[in-house]
């Protein structure tokens, strides 16, 4: 057994070897908290999830790091305008990140460090890029010299000569345009930390190479984040890192993006859509599987319609374990998951190849059910629990199960007054009035109510949209 992954830097799939045998280290970039997520921010954090879990299951004792960036420029101008605190408009929206994280059923990370707890590290990193010759302050910035490592660039393969560096206000003092900072001088008003070079905060780039160094040490097996972070981000934690004596991260990871007509899921498009607006529309579970089973690193174009096809996809597997529990009782999932599944998921995360082993393995069980094996039923039930389990989408698992959404909290008092008009319509069926026993059907479909006859009586469900 092999885990296979693709491999940003070397622009191939690789197989991976730990640094430590038995043990990966992950260090994901986290959010950036200067607003509420929507489902594109959400969908690194379910990829990276989903690799965790798989880890897992091959036996890996993971760790796995995902930060939060509670200051910079975008959240101290927010605070500008709104007149709220940073720290507060920071907070509010870490808090919402996380639920959002939880609602999808992403499991907590090993460690999640914010920026601002980690100044001294940050400190200390550029204290030795200085003495290295790699960094300068001026005008109490603190800048990154690109040109003093040889490396620069190689992640995103472009050209030093043709670089535009992204630049902030007050970047001034710069040896050469294309330098970054590290380390932004105090402005009036905005909230800074003494430092050798003058009093100023942080930038962004070196946040992420402090917290990886001091959670996961000189060298760790794998840095992920969106494709989007390629450049100026990842490029520039690796020019510090390296510059600095680290061996950074052995393979790079990138998720793809959610997309709307087209172009990147952003809050500055306006074209975002809140996961915790999301939520009171969808079920989570199937908003996880809307996002989940594409391939990490494929586009995914957002649609109404897409998401009801997820529904009605899930449907199908809910469905299915749901008829044989209440043939069979509770079914445990199997120990292994089949070998088809386990291959498609060790290439790379293929969870598109993965998912068709599922929904072959629903054909199948359904099939037995038809056949009256329920021995063959049940196993097929618990091969697709194993499977489901590994991706955070069984739907029998406890967190799911015991969850109040799309209005569980209400389920008990709704299937009573479904079962009086079932009850209704059983009546009507032994009295062979199929007229009236077909008219409350088609009323409760009207209410969004499917109904399916089974061998132990009806069984409702919310019907697909």
């Amino acid at each position: 057994m092999t885990i296979r992954l693709y491999d940003t830097d070397a622009r191939q799939v690789r197989d991976f070897t730990p640094l430590r045998p038995g043990c990966v280290s992950i260090y994901l970039c986290g959010a950036t908290v200067q607003a509420a997520p929507h489902i594109g921010h959400i969908r690194s954090g379910l990829n990276f999830d989903i690799m965790r879990r798989w880890f897992a299951y091959r036996g890996y004792e993971v760790t796995f790091v995902r930060n939060v960036t509670d200051i910079d420029d975008k959240i101290l101008a927010k605070a500008d305008d709104s007149g709220t605190p940073w720290w507060a408009i920071g907070y509010t929206n870490e808090r919402a990140f996380n639920s959002g994280y939880d609602t999808l059923g992403c499991l907590p990370p090993t460690y999640e460090p914010r920026a601002t707890g980690h100044v001294p590290e940050m400190i200390e990193m550029m204290r030795g890029l200085i003495e290295r010759g790699h960094a300068y302050a001026a005008d109490g910035n603190v800048y990154f010299d690109v040109r003093s490592w040889p490396g620069y660039l190689s992640l995103s393969n472009q050209d030093l000569d043709n670089l535009l560096q992204p630049s902030g206000e007050g970047e001034t003092g710069k040896r050469d345009p294309r330098d970054f900072a590290m380390w932004k001088a105090a402005k009036p008003g905005e909230p800074s930390w003494e430092t050798p070079w003058g009093r100023g905060r942080p930038g962004w780039h070196l946040e992420c190479s402090a917290m990886a160094h001091k959670y996961l040490g000189e060298t760790f097996d794998i840095h992920g984040g969106g494709l989007d972070l390629v450049f100026p981000h990842h490029e520039n934690e690796i020019a510090q890192a390296k510059a600095y004596g680290d061996g950074f991260a052995r393979y790079w990871v990138h998720n793809a993006w959610v997309t709307m007509s087209g172009e990147k899921m952003s809050k500055s498009l306006g074209n975002s859509v809140l996961v915790s607006e999301m939520a009171k529309r969808w079920r989570p579970l199937v908003l996880r599987y809307y996002l989940g089973t594409p391939h990490y690193r494929s586009m995914i174009e957002y649609s109404e319609e897409a998401l009801r096809e997820a529904e009605s996809a899930f449907a199908r597997i809910e469905g299915f374990l749901q008829r044989v529990v209440e043939l069979a009782g509770p079914v445990a999932p199997a120990a292994e998951v089949p070998p088809a599944f386990a291959a498609a998921m060790d290439d790379d995360l293929g969870v598109p190849q993965a998912m068709a082993v599922v929904h072959t393995t629903v054909r199948q069980g359904n099939a037995a059910l038809s056949a009256d094996d329920k021995e063959a039923a049940v196993a097929r039930a618990a091969e697709l629990r194993a499977m489901l389990s590994v991706l955070g989408m069984d739907p029998l698992d406890e967190h799911w199960a015991g969850s109040a959404e799309r209005g569980d909290d209400l389920h008990g008092v709704v299937d009573s007054l479904v079962r009086l008009v079932l009850d209704q319509r059983q009546a009507a069926r032994a009295r062979k009035d199929y007229a009236t026993a077909d008219a409350i059907r088609d009323q409760l479909a009207q209410a969004g109510l499917a109904v399916e006859d089974t061998p132990s009586g009806p069984r409702w469900s919310l019907a697909s949209r």
